[in-house]
């Protein structure tokens, strides 16, 4: 039994049977940065890079590991061939430059196409162009550079598809109309997600800690909230698309809602006492990497030069059967839909290593 308060980095690597971590420095320009590959069964590994300023280096790491793994459930969920990475680039935004990401893309590259990058917090579109400077292991790119363009056009209509899958197995009806729901956070992805609410008739209600965001829907249909006051409204919907970590046992005590369904990675706290707590208040959670794999789902037909937007949307689209084969195996098994997600997700990877041995 691994002390979880003393754990070595080969000790956290052995709990998820993590491939490989790789450490990426240059003193210079000032370049720290954490690739994790997490399981490369079903293909390449593909993930994001974000940029953040971590209060500790062990921060960074965690998020490492813990995001590479969530993107080897969710390409494994999605049905995609596709193993789970994510890069991790540690300091301020300001340490950014076309050398900077350049050096940063060499990294990529000595992997050999073993892990694919794309967009993710922080990171720009510029940054992704100096990436495909240096290497071919980059998507998520623009449809003039022979991408498919804003993977959250995807990643919003799978949140959309998911939450109608929820409604229905409470309800019976798929429809939204009416339904309150909150969207936490209304950026590229959560802006997206409140226009196919309001085009469903659905009360919706936004809060941000990003008042442009707030600025850019200000004409909507939609009643702003305060961040502070959040929990003072019940909902059917409560919809986290900023970043993770928002479901904890504190916000649980205040949290008034049915369904849980949002964009944003790594939402739950903790894996195991949150999704108990969950269940026993009779919540129904959608798990972040069944429903947000959209964007996945976008980057991987890049991957395999399949460049039709109608493509992903469709496999998005299957979602929703995702999230009803869920609820039915988190009944069946008597087990949070976290649990039940992240078995399927497993069995799928397991049914192939077995294939190729």
């Amino acid at each position: 039994m691994i002390n979880k308060e003393n754990k070595t980095i080969f000790d956290k690597l052995l709990i998820h049977d993590h491939e490989e971590l790789i450490f990426c420095n240059d003193k210079k320009l000032g370049l720290k940065a954490i690739i994790g590959i997490h399981d490369t069964t079903l293909g390449p590994s593909m993930g994001g890079t974000r940029m953040w300023n971590y209060a500790t280096e062990n921060d960074a790491l965690k998020d490492a590991i813990n995001l590479s793994r969530a993107m080897s459930y969710k390409s494994s969920l999605a049905g995609l061939n596709a193993g789970g990475g994510k890069a991790i680039l540690i300091g301020d935004i300001n340490l950014k430059s076309k050398k900077y990401i350049e050096r940063y893309a060499g990294f990529i590259n000595d992997l050999g196409g073993k892990y694919w990058t794309a967009q993710d917090v922080n990171m720009t579109t510029q940054d992704i162009l100096w990436i495909k400077n240096v290497c071919p292991y980059v998507i998520g790119l623009p449809k003039e550079y022979g991408g498919l363009g804003d993977s959250a056009i995807a990643t919003a209509y799978g949140i959309y598809v998911g939450m109608k899958a929820a409604i229905y197995q409470i309800t019976g009806n798929n429809s939204l109309e009416n339904k309150k729901v909150c969207v936490q956070g209304v950026g590229k992805v959560g802006g997206k997600v409140v226009d196919y609410l309001i085009k469903e008739g659905a009360k919706v209600y936004a809060t941000d800690i990003n008042n442009k965001n707030l600025d850019n829907i200000d004409e909507k249909n939609v009643q702003i909230i305060e961040k502070d006051n959040i929990f003072d409204v019940h909902y059917d919907i409560f919809s986290p698309c900023a970043l993770g970590g928002v479901i904890s046992m504190d916000n649980l005590k205040k949290l008034n809602c049915k369904i849980i369904a949002g964009a944003a990675n790594n939402q739950l706290e903790d894996d195991i006492n949150v999704p108990n707590e969950l269940l026993k208040k009779d919540i129904l959670y959608l798990p972040d990497f069944l429903i947000n794999a959209g964007g996945i789902i976008s980057c991987y037909h890049e991957q395999i030069n399949q460049i039709d937007l109608q493509k992903v949307m469709q496999m998005t689209e299957t979602i929703y059967d995702k999230a009803i084969d869920v609820f039915k195996y988190a009944n069946e098994n008597k087990i949070t839909t976290h649990s039940a997600a992240m078995k399927i997700a497993v069995e799928r990877i397991e049914r192939n290593k077995k294939k190729s041995n």
